[in-house]
C-alpha cells in the first residue's frame, strides 16, 4: 500500500470503479489535509475527515448511501456526503476546503477508508454504499 504521501500518493478507484485518482495527505497547512487530485480538478479535505468519518459509521451500525454531490446540490439525508457538509459533524460544516469544489464527500472519501481498512464499500455501477469496519485494537 502507498505511504499516502505527495511524493507516494494513495491511487484510488470511485466506488463503481468508473474513476481513477490520486490522495494524500498534507501535514504541512493548518488544518491538515487531504489532497485529492482527480485529472486537472484538485479538492482538499480536512485530514481529520478519516477518522471522524469513521467514527460516524461506527454509530450508525449499518450500511450507510454515499450520495456523492456537488457543493452547489442538496446532499439526501443519512448519506456520508450529508455528514461531510452538515453542521452536525464534529467540525460543524464542511470537510472540504476549497470554495466550490467542497462537495463529493461521499464519493473521494469512502474509497480512502476501504484503502485504510476502515470500511467495506459496495461496487455498484450506483447507489453504493459503506459500513464501518472496527479498527484492530491489538
Amino acid at each position: 500500500m502507498a505511504t499516502g504521501t505527495k511524493g507516494d500518493p494513495w491511487v484510488l478507484r470511485t466506488a463503481p470503479g468508473s474513476s481513477a485518482y490520486t490522495m494524500y495527505r498534507d501535514d504541512t497547512v493548518d488544518p491538515p489535509a487531504l489532497v485529492c487530485q482527480v485529472g486537472s480538478t484538485k479538492l482538499s479535505y480536512q485530514a481529520r475527515a478519516i477518522d471522524d468519518l469513521h467514527a460516524w459509521l461506527l454509530e450508525q451500525d449499518d450500511w450507510v448511501p454515499l450520495g456523492a454531490a456537488d457543493e452547489s446540490k442538496p446532499a439526501a439525508d443519512g448519506t456520508v456526503e450529508a455528514f461531510g457538509r452538515s453542521s452536525d459533524n464534529p467540525i460543524g460544516g464542511w470537510y472540504g476546503l476549497r470554495k466550490g469544489y467542497r462537495g463529493r464527500f461521499g464519493m473521494y472519501l469512502p474509497p480512502l477508508l476501504e484503502e485504510l481498512g476502515l470500511a467495506e464499500l459496495t461496487h455498484e455501477a450506483r447507489n453504493n454504499r459503506m459500513r464501518a469496519i472496527e479498527k484492530d485494537t491489538a
